[in-house]
């Protein structure tokens, strides 16, 4: 099957290059020029771990292309629409203008009987809007709701591999059409008895929004039981640990630290917050805005908690930050807790050093202020305090004894609660970390 992607960000290229592997035909469109033309050279402008095999593999076999424009996505049976929806600039509400540039993109080229298949994020009322413009324009064109659920740092196995499908399908022959389409699109998926979901627009728009309120949650909860930690001397790990083998509870998710950040969690909720008020519905989602409250404040205290073991004052301290991406295994610095805590700490008079395994040209890019280096010992060189604000693998794996002897003072602030605090005290730092007593 021909297949067109409108939207080449990480979303877009992950599903084009994925789709490639599934055995279609499949044409990538984008507005950047820049991004095409890495795309193309098999240049992935993004950091995703198996990514850049696929995306050299899928453009070896020729069924893979590029393009700035939209005209070469005509003849394709399904048009995925990838775009982004950010945060909308001093509102809560998601902003829309891409998904709809993107619809609007495709009238020209759209033909009767083809799919518009949107994957990206929106607010409820969004696909039922679209495809009435679609029905009005291009008569017997169709539209389904195909919410993605990939998880940076594992992208391309949730694409080829994942957990459920979700079709959002309009009602009547149009559907059993568009679900015949999607089936064929993920043959190989649907015929290892992946479980899915056949449902409305409505329902399939909230499914993404739905489950990252849900994970961001249950984050905020074990941050909240992280300020109570402090308050009363209880261990936030083994508190984690013991509610956790309840199988009602689970223990994913539940590792307090800094809180989450990224490109879909923090403007996700927000988004259904907005969402939820515009259809009288504010209350039903009012504790997602303590949700958030909280998952802020875990900066704030991060930052506190620096100047508290730098004897009250942060004014001329050296001090590291490790990990700069809002989570390890990608180079995404949006909404980066880590960053934020990096950036008040140099307001407040410390002298700091930034680095990150991935997220290195990002920084730079978006924040030239703060000063980069390459490695973790660099660094740390005559550091004050340390601090762990990413969990990468290699900042896990660092040996406390011989980077005790790059650093000024021993002193480690552990943002994830992903050291061995034991093995770090015994080689003589002193530790604290996000509701656990001091080490």
């Amino acid at each position: 099957m021909k297949i067109s992607v409108v939207g080449c960000g990480y979303l877009g290229a992950v599903h084009a290059a994925s789709l490639v592997e599934l055995g279609h035909q499949v044409v990538g469109v984008d507005v950047d020029e820049r991004k095409v033309g890495a795309l193309c050279q098999a240049r992935s402008p993004f950091y995703e771990p198996g990514f850049q095999d696929l995306l050299e593999h899928s453009l070896a076999s020729g069924r893979l292309s590029f393009t700035t424009d939209v005209g070469d996505a005509a003849g394709a049976r399904v048009h995925f629409v990838c775009v982004g929806t950010p945060q909308k600039h001093g509102e809560y509400g998601a902003d829309l203008q891409f998904v709809q540039a993107a619809a609007e993109s495709l009238l020209p080229v759209l033909e009767a009987g083809e799919l518009v298949a949107g994957k990206s994020t929106v607010p409820v009322g969004t696909a039922a809007r679209l495809a009435d413009m679609f029905g009005d324009k291009v008569p017997g064109a169709l539209l389904a709701w195909n919410p993605e659920f990939l998880r940076e740092g594992f992208a391309v196995r949730d694409t080829l591999h994942p957990d459920r499908l979700v079709y959002g399908l309009p009602s009547g022959a149009d559907g059993d059409t568009a679900r015949a389409l999607l089936d064929e699109v993920y043959a190989p998926i649907v015929a290892r008895g992946t479980p899915k979901v056949e449902t409305d627009y409505a329902t399939a728009e909230m499914v993404k929004t739905a489950a990252n309120s849900f994970l961001a949650t249950k984050i905020s909860f074990i941050n909240a039981m992280a300020e109570l930690c402090e308050a009363t001397g209880a261990d936030v790990k083994l508190l984690a640990d013991a509610i956790g083998y309840d199988d009602r509870i689970g223990r994913k998710f539940l590792d307090a630290g800094l809180g989450f950040g990224g490109g879909c969690l923090p403007k996700d909720i927000r988004a259904f917050m907005a969402r939820a008020g515009e259809l009288g519905a504010d209350q039903a989602l009012a504790f997602l805005r303590e949700v958030d409250n909280i998952n802020m404040r875990r900066r704030i205290r991060m930052v506190e908690l620096a100047r508290e073991v730098c004897d009250g004052s942060l004014l001329g301290k050296r001090v590291a930050v490790l990990g700069a991406a809002f989570k390890p295994d990608s180079d995404d610095i949006r909404d980066s807790p880590a960053l934020n805590v990096a950036a008040q700490l140099q307001l407040q008079g410390a002298v700091v050093r930034v680095t990150d395994p991935a997220a290195g040209d990002n920084i730079r890019r978006s924040w030239p202020q703060l000063d980069v280096v390459d490695s973790a010992e660099e660094a740390a060189e005559r550091a004050d305090a340390v601090l762990v604000l990413t969990e990468w693998k290699q900042y896990k794996e660092l040996d406390p004894t011989s980077f005790g002897r790059i650093v000024k003072q021993k002193r480690v602030l552990d943002g994830r609660n992903a050291l061995d605090r034991d093995t770090w005290t015994a080689a003589g730092w002193s530790y604290r970390a996000l509701g656990r007593r001091a080490g």
